[in-house]
């Protein structure tokens, strides 16, 4: 979905299955609570609400359907079309592991992790977790295409472009033609 598609009162599915009400609509975002209580309507009565707001951003929407079939479309769709090569149960392990320990630093950047970034040279860089680096912040990173991993700073990582559809795209056909 996309921003046009929402409306206030227009219930959806977020990217975890999760049922939605949107309340509000901003320039390039919308608020929305989550219907998680059958029980009693009144939890959903507003403005003001009782449940918490919540902020979707133009990648969030993007998530965002309907219905769980058109959920289940999209997804499948995506597995047809995308070039990422995916994660093995392995590399989720171990990034789990690594978040996890991520845990006690406290990292304050949380949305640095959000999104995947591209180097010049076009490889797809997975931020995982971070490590405490004297005054500063080393992101750990999956480099999916390779197989690997790596470390970067914080503050190399973020003057990166976040990585596009498009970017997954041309890295997977580089990867095909080799």
């Amino acid at each position: 979905m996309n921003h046009a598609n929402f409306h206030i009162g227009l219930e959806f599915i977020g990217s975890a299955g999760f049922r939605w009400r949107c309340t509000d609509i901003g320039t390039r975002t919308i608020l929305a609570i989550q219907l998680d209580r059958d029980d009693d309507p009144n939890w959903y009565r507003g403005p003001p609400y009782i449940a918490k707001e919540v902020v979707f951003d133009e990648h969030e929407m993007t998530n965002c359907h309907l219905t769980d079939e058109d959920a289940i479309r999209a997804a499948l769709h995506e597995a047809d079309t995308s070039g990422h090569p995916g994660f093995s149960g392995e590399v989720v392990k171990h990034m789990m592991h690594a978040r996890f320990e991520e845990v006690e630093t406290r990292y304050p950047h949380k949305g640095v992790l959000r999104f995947d970034r591209r180097t010049i040279d076009g490889e797809i860089l997975h931020p995982y977790a971070v490590r405490k680096d004297g005054e500063g912040w080393i992101m750990r990173l999956y480099l999916p295409f390779q197989q690997s991993y790596s470390e970067m700073s914080e503050r190399d990582f973020i003057a990166l472009p976040v990585a596009r559809e498009a970017d997954v795209r041309a890295r997977a056909d580089r990867s095909t033609s080799l």
